[in-house]
């Protein structure tokens, strides 16, 4: 038998949902707060590149320095 209101066995609204349920899972962007991983800190950052060499060690202790001194004025 054919329902006029029925495509497939399921009426619109259960295909509705199915499609909002799979854009949902799919199109949703991957940094979601406290999902995926957490983001480096700006002291973090720096540490790398220092290790990394792209700055000398003047560079990192002016920069830790400034970070520092922001971060003390944020608490």
């Amino acid at each position: 038998m054919f329902y006029s209101n029925s495509f497939w066995g399921m009426d619109v609204i259960w295909w509705f949902l199915w499609i909002c349920l799979m854009f949902w899972i799919f199109a949703t962007p991957y940094d979601i707060p406290g999902q995926r991983r957490r983001k480096d800190s700006p002291l973090a950052i720096l540490q790398k590149r220092f290790a990394s060499g792209q700055i000398n060690n003047d560079e990192y202790q002016a920069s830790k320095k400034i970070l520092e001194n922001d971060l003390s004025g944020l608490s």
